[in-house]
This record gives C-alpha cells, structure tokens and sequence, in this order.
C-alpha cells in the first residue's frame, strides 16, 4: 500500500526532498496592527498571567495557555472558571499569531481578538462586560501607570480593546524555531535521512495540501471526516459561526509545530497518542491506511518541528499588589 515504504529499507540515504513553494516563505511573524512597543509587551506579559481579569480571579490566560508546556494545558478540552470544562481542546498560544484565524472555529482573526473573547467568555474568564475590566485593572495603581504609559495620547487608557492589544503585543513574541526551521532556511544537514524521509512520506501522501506554509498549518480551515466521517459528529464546527451550511464539521487546520508535545489532538481532544492521530488523519481525511514505517517516519519528522520558547520571554512574572 504504501508508496514509499520499499524504500525504507534501502542502504542509499535519501536526498534531502525539494520543499514546495508553499512552504519556502520565510520565518517571520506578521506585524500587528500597530508596532510592536515594548511597554505593551511587558503590560501584556502581565495581564496574560493575572486571574484579576477572569470573574472569579480563578483564571488567567496562562491557566490554559501553559508557556512552560509548549502553550496549552495537556487536557483533552480546557476548563475555565468555577472549574467549568469547555468542549474543545485548547490550541497551543506559541505561533499562533501567524495563523489564519484563532479558536478551531476562526472565530477571531487575530490574537488580539481572541484575548478579548476569552475575557468575555462565559465558560473561559467569565468578564461580564467591558466595566467589569476596566474596574479590575483600575484598582491596581501599577497597571493604572502601565496603561497610561503604553498609550500616552488615549483620554482612557485602559480598556478593553486595549488590554487585547497589549496581550496580543506579547503572544505575537512567542514563537519557537526548531532544526525543521533550520532546514527550511536551506540547512539540509539539520534533519536526518530517515527524518527526511518522513517529510517525503507527508508530502507523497498528499498530507502537505492542509499542512502547508512556514507553521505547516494554521492557514486554512477543513472538513474533519472530509473522505470518512468524523467519529465525533456533536460539535459541528465552523457552522456554528458561519450559519452556513457547508461549513458543518469545518475546522481550522491546526499548525504541527510543536505537535509531539502538545497533545492530546483534535477539536474534541479526543486522542493522546501521535502516531494513532496520524492515522486518523490519513483515514478520515484522505481515505488511506499508512503502514507502520510511513507513520513511525512522519512521527520522526513531525519531531523536528519541536522549539522550546525564550525562557526569559515566558517567565513567569511577580505580579503587582492591588485590586
């Protein structure tokens, strides 16, 4: 069945596969709306700790989104305040800001977006409204200062526009370069052949045509099931948003960087284990069954995406007294 697999068995190593066009762009992350000011990095690094800004002061963006854990919290779906469970699995916050739109519905386009709709969200961080932030954030003298200082010319600095700005300003910092990034910059040496290999089997198979561009993914949205059916058919996906119907079972394409540490996978997290996602992927989505050499290669490619952050970008901060 498989295409390659003779091949795996060869004593020649192979040559190092010619990347698709679409997946020689560069390594860079957009700019935001506006330019990046280091006054509302350190604001948004802040913010995106404090439970202050969720209802209960139980949770913060880091609750979910752990940066020491690659970005997300390891639980099949993310729980919110009063231990409230959601139903979708939390997508790691590293990279994110390159991707087409965040949430696996696309229903913010940029992380800035996405901030202000967790802070609002009845089953995230539960902020019933725009003066429920701006009262949390104003009894703290020191973000009083920080917001009046990040945007000097504003009559009313903190607000809620703002404090997704500022958290978007530093979710846009978190991203992560791995040897898979060395190798796309034009290093050949930076993969082994069987992990060259691997990057052959993905593309061969007809993987790369979702999981494409500099995060191999997060540039589209799919039907999960598109050849067989989706095992979990109650979250209907991007319709929900859309209210159009061939939306239905429609989700973002998720990036792999970092995959092999970021399970467990899916919209539903419904799988903990990354060679059985593998197969799943090729089944419900292309209509195959990948032998073992074919799944065993990409699970050693899709290990070489793996990038540990800045350790100082996401240390965690001592946040200030107040409120």
């Amino acid at each position: 069945m498989s295409i390659v697999a003779a091949s795996f068995g060869c004593a020649t190593a192979p040559t190092a596969p010619a990347l698709p066009p679409e997946l020689q762009a560069p390594q860079t992350v957009p700019e935001p709306v506006l330019p990046q000011d280091p006054r509302r990095v350190a604001l948004g690094r802040l913010l995106f700790h404090d439970a202050r800004l969720s209802k209960n002061g139980d949770a913060s963006c880091s609750s979910c989104h752990v940066l020491a854990d690659y970005g997300m919290d390891a639980h099949a779906t993310s729980t919110g305040i009063e231990g409230e469970g959601g139903r979708r699995n939390t997508p790691s916050v590293l990279n994110a800001a390159t991707h087409i739109a965040q949430f696996w519905d696309g229903r913010a386009v940029t992380v800035e977006a996405q901030a202000v709709d967790a802070l609002t969200s009845p089953v995230e961080m539960g902020m019933p409204n725009e003066r429920a932030v701006v009262d949390a954030l104003s009894h703290v003298p020191q973000y009083v200062e920080m917001f009046h200082q990040a945007y000097p010319t504003d009559e009313h600095p903190i607000s809620l526009h703002n404090v997704g700005e500022v958290i978007g300003a530093f979710e846009r910092g978190l991203v992560t370069q791995s040897r898979w990034d060395k190798y796309m910059a034009g290093d050949h040496e930076a993969l082994t052949p069987r992990e060259k290999q691997g990057f052959s089997v993905f593309m061969q198979r007809g993987c790369i045509v979702c999981h494409a561009g500099p995060q191999v993914g997060g540039t589209s949205f799919q039907k999960a099931g598109a050849v067989y059916p989706w095992p979990n058919q109650q979250d209907r996906g991007r319709v929900e948003i859309t209210h159009f119907e061939p939306d239905r079972m429609v989700f973002k394409v998720p990036s792999l960087k970092n995959i092999v540490e970021t399970g467990p996978y899916f919209h539903d997290g419904s799988v903990a284990n990354i060679e059985t996602a593998i197969r799943m992927m090729a089944f419900h989505q292309l209509g195959i069954e990948l032998v073992d050499d074919e799944v065993y290669a990409i699970e050693m490619w899709m290990r070489t995406m793996t990038g540990e952050p800045d350790p100082n970008y996401i240390a965690t901060p001592e946040l200030p007294p107040g409120g």
